[in-house]
């Protein structure tokens, strides 16, 4: 139900934007495991977040005569994060489901306030320790336990870093988003994503891969998405602390899990168990904390 100060059901526009983004970012996993058949990960990468770098400068381009030195560099360091989180993902892609790749990158959620901890000396609530917890028991459950030990492969242990970097971003995002202009960091941090992406290619051996419209629609459709993602992001973090943020954010791997499970992804019992207890985890470390009286 729509209120008088357009919120809807207590929920205002940032978080209805939010939501909103949550449900595209849980398609992207399905599109990405498809179109890295076509062409290296880090090829998708860059051609992903250089296009969405010129959307964002074509869109804003009258912001930027004034950006500053300060907004260069915030925008750098959190493209640095977002290559380091999209980069590994897209890269664990190649090996994993794009529901598994989805319940793992959900593990970023908790380890939030255990990085803002680490970083910013914020310590966490017992509800965040918990939280870490069971997502960590969902972790382990994902990697498939069996006779033969824990089966945590390449592309897991590459989206569990991704994971890592997903949280840094969150983090960093809600550092700078109050003190700079959005538009300028928005486009500097997108190029930055998709110029380290094309670098790494070399590193990674990858080659500039024939041209096939099963990469190419993907990336510029991806590209257009992320500058929408990344965006508002931006401007509803102004407005959303990080740890609501991040509450809204669980709701990926659930749409992830759901469009990777009609294109016909296998979820065996223990996979479902492990995501379920990353999903309590992240709405777990998010609780408020008890008031005493």
């Amino acid at each position: 139900m729509i209120g008088s100060h357009g919120r809807v059901g207590g929920l205002g526009r940032h978080e209805l934007a939010l939501i909103g983004v949550t449900a595209l970012w849980g398609a992207t996993f399905l599109i990405i495991h498809f179109a890295v058949d076509y062409a290296g990960p880090m090829f998708f990468v860059g051609v992903r977040f250089l296009v969405a770098g010129l959307i964002a400068a074509a869109v804003f381009w009258r912001s930027l005569r004034g950006i500053s030195g300060y907004e260069i560099g915030a925008g750098a360091v959190i493209g640095v994060a977002i290559f380091l989180g999209y980069g590994l993902q897209t890269f664990g892609l190649q090996h994993i489901t794009s529901s598994m790749s989805g319940f793992i990158t959900a593990f970023y959620v908790p380890l939030v306030p255990l990085m803002q901890w680490l970083f910013l000396r914020r310590r966490p609530g017992r509800a965040s320790l918990v939280g870490v917890a069971l997502a960590f028991a969902g972790l382990l459950l994902l990697a498939g336990p069996g006779v033969s030990g824990l089966q945590l492969g390449l592309g897991e242990t590459a989206t569990i870093i991704g994971a890592v970097a997903v949280a840094g971003e969150v983090i960093l995002i809600s550092h700078f988003a109050p003190r700079v202009d959005l538009r300028r960091v928005t486009v500097v941090q997108l190029l930055t994503a998709g110029a380290l992406g094309f670098l790494a290619m070399p590193v990674t051996g990858e080659s500039i891969p024939v041209f096939d419209w099963r990469w190419f629609i993907p990336a510029v459709g991806l590209g257009a998405i992320s500058m929408l993602i990344q965006y508002t992001m931006t401007w509803a973090q102004r407005h959303v602390s990080a740890t609501r943020a991040t509450i809204i954010y669980s709701g990926e791997p659930v749409w992830a899990g759901l469009l990777g499970w009609l294109a016909g992804d296998a979820l065996p019992w223990y996979v479902l168990l492990g995501a379920a207890f990353i999903v309590a985890g992240v709405l777990v470390s998010e609780l408020p904390p008890r008031r005493r009286d």
